[in-house]
């Protein structure tokens, strides 16, 4: 069900979800946090999908933030989606514009879930602080997706100037198969010492440079990435060391090749993740992702360097 709000309050639309709530319980299940989603001058259809699938498995009241296409004075449009429409949410998607674009974290308060926390994320462009825009300051946690910006390693290299914990990044979360099958791979014997990572992927993916950066601050040794343009994001990981290389190859982005010394070729299924799989990731936890920190900061630099 989607119930357009032309010309409307937060007042109001909370008396919407209330009247909702009462004569049909069509917003009856428990939610659990508050997700808020800033899509800018982009259409907004892609990043509710995602968060209505994620919700499945994190109810939640998705609050989507949408520039209003008219140039009008303070105005607030609002459509409300429940249902089939919402998942296992209850979406709320506000285009405010005039004096309201100025003031967001004011227009989202009266809509938020009391005791639930707060997730605010943005899937397109990113602000140069995310921590310290209207809806990141009132978030436990802060969700931002590199991969989507128009220069993703420029963003990356924004975020690692701005980070504070509760921030994230979804071209980290892209990697994490990626870092569970290098980090099994390296609890085997012969347990030698990495002289040489090697991390190729897509020139301007900002997950290949998430990876050397892991590898580099994980390791304490030299990373070099190859950048193939037009590449399915990262496709090879190659460790050297003294006995043989260790070979993690992805060239098709759905099933990759995992070749050791003295040992038979592994196939496992790699496929590139989803946005929704990413996302619903990221909902599982709301505690500071210290180890993407570590490596933003610190791993970073090295292979800027």
């Amino acid at each position: 069900m989607i119930i357009e709000m032309p010309g409307t309050t937060t007042r109001a639309i909370n008396r919407r979800l209330l009247k909702e709530r009462d004569e049909g319980g069509a917003i009856a299940l428990g939610r659990v946090l508050t997700l808020v989603i800033s899509v800018g001058d982009r259409d907004p259809d892609e990043a509710i999908d995602a968060a209505n699938d994620a919700s499945r498995e994190h109810p939640c009241r998705v609050i989507v933030i949408a520039n209003d296409t008219k140039d009008r004075a303070s105005n607030l449009d609002a459509q409300i989606r429940l249902g089939g429409d919402a998942g296992a949410s209850e979406v709320l998607v506000l285009r405010p514009s005039g004096q309201l674009e100025r003031h967001l974290d004011t227009l989202v308060i009266p809509l938020l879930l009391p005791d639930a926390p707060i997730v605010t994320w943005w899937p397109y462009e990113i602000p140069e602080n995310p921590a310290e825009h209207p809806l990141g300051r009132m978030a436990t946690r802060r969700i931002t997706d590199s991969t989507q910006c128009a220069h993703p390693n420029t963003a990356l290299r924004t975020l690692a100037a701005s980070h504070t914990d509760g921030d994230t990044d979804l071209a980290w979360t892209r990697a994490t198969l990626w870092r569970g099958l290098i980090a099994a791979t390296l609890d085997q014997p012969p347990y030698e010492q990495v002289h040489k990572a090697v991390v190729v992927g897509e020139s301007t993916h900002p997950s290949v440079d998430l990876m050397a950066a892991w590898l580099a601050y994980a390791l304490k040794c030299p990373v070099e990435i190859e950048r193939v343009p037009d590449a399915l994001a990262i496709t090879q990981v190659r460790l050297e060391r003294s006995s043989g290389d260790i070979v993690l190859d992805r060239p098709d982005g759905k099933t990759a090749a995992l070749r050791q010394p003295d040992q038979p070729e592994h196939r496992i299924a790699l496929p590139i993740r989803q946005l929704r799989e990413c996302l619903a990731e990221e909902l599982r936890r709301l505690d500071a992702d210290e180890v993407y920190g570590e490596v933003l900061q610190k791993g970073l630099p090295r292979i800027d360097a």
